[in-house]
């Protein structure tokens, strides 16, 4: 079996859905009750973190209602206090579930990155002697290194970043559309679709930059392995010059790729700050002439601030995830 040539084009959606189909046979392994029952209870108590997340800001604007009643009394009757330890209790219970459920997952993150690792080098030792022959190695110890890496990386982010985010811009866009009125839930997620279109759009297109530094990254350590491995034969020819001019020319594709990858990642980074701070101005400015009119509270602009702060604080976060994901992905094809 040849080793395989980098790769030149770039590779799509269906490569990336390969490549997590590929992965989901170790993440629902046969014959393991144990583990499977891991994952349902994880997404459980995904479900019921986020559950309690959404309901803190709901909290919140029934205290700040209550406080700023004009019926109120002074002293104690003033503070609603069982409200303020629900907002507390609520905020506690989010915290507990989502760290319950990084415990409960992590046996099943760490089985499949054992077995993926464990198949891979079944299968390098089932190749063909003209592949070893190849010396690749070192792109293999890189490939493998980073394919396992990518497996832990992709399933954190997936299970307690993307998947949870989703989950809440739901239920969010649910409770503003019957709390408030069906224009904030629509700006909303109207900036949510136009930050996520861009994401996706522009580290798709940065992709290819992170797969040329793979394959420069490769050819690199095959060729410092090699030629260490080598190491008599190098000598004897006088040919340290040489290896080393074929390292450094690996290395400056590494570095041009890398140099593409760095400065592209600027314009990505300007698109999603500016349209998050649109998103952000429009709904606050709603917010605020209907706290002017009379059709929101007080509690309502709190709600609605809140509410954005939970979900483009971590929409903001969200794009590197992506970012990482698809790099992750992309390593793991190499192993795969």
């Amino acid at each position: 079996m040849a080793p395989r040539e980098p790769r030149k084009d770039s590779v799509g959606p269906n490569d990336d859905w390969k490549t997590i189909r590929a992965l989901l046979p170790y993440m629902w392994p046969a014959g393991r009750f144990d583990l499977r029952s891991r994952v349902v209870v994880a997404m459980v108590l995904l479900i019921a973190a986020k559950g309690a997340t959404v309901t803190v800001p709901v909290i919140l604007k029934y205290a700040v209602d209550a406080m700023t009643s004009p019926t109120l009394l002074i002293g104690w009757a003033a503070v609603p206090v069982a409200l303020l330890l629900a907002y507390g209790a609520a905020r506690i219970i989010s915290l507990t579930f989502k760290e319950m459920q990084s415990a409960v997952f992590a046996k099943v993150t760490h089985y499949a990155i054992r077995q993926v690792a464990l198949q891979t080098f079944k299968h390098l030792h089932k190749l063909s002697l003209r592949f070893h022959l190849e010396r690749q190695t070192g792109g293999l110890s890189r490939a493998i290194e980073r394919g396992t890496s990518g497996i832990e990386f992709l399933l954190r982010m997936m299970l307690f970043n993307i998947i949870p985010t989703v989950i809440e811009i739901a239920m969010v866009a649910v409770l503003l559309w019957t709390l408030l009125s069906p224009s904030f839930a629509i700006a909303t997620m109207a900036t949510i679709a136009a930050y996520v279109v861009w994401t996706v759009a522009l580290t798709n297109w940065r992709s290819r930059f992170r797969r040329e530094m793979n394959d420069s990254d490769n050819r690199a350590h095959t060729k410092a392995i090699d030629s260490l491995l080598n190491y008599e034969t190098v000598k004897y020819f006088g040919n340290e010059g040489h290896e080393a001019t074929r390292f450094d020319v690996a290395l400056a594709g590494y570095e041009k790729a890398a140099i593409k990858s760095k400065t592209s990642l600027a314009w990505l980074n300007t698109g999603q700050g500016a349209i998050i701070a649109v998103g952000v101005t429009v709904v606050m400015l709603m917010a605020g002439f209907g706290v002017r009119d009379g059709s929101l509270t007080v509690g309502d602009f709190v709600l609605v601030n809140t509410y954005l702060l939970q979900l483009y604080l971590p929409l903001n976060f969200l794009g590197s995830a992506y970012r990482e994901i698809k790099h992750s992905l992309i390593d793991m094809e190499d192993m795969f």
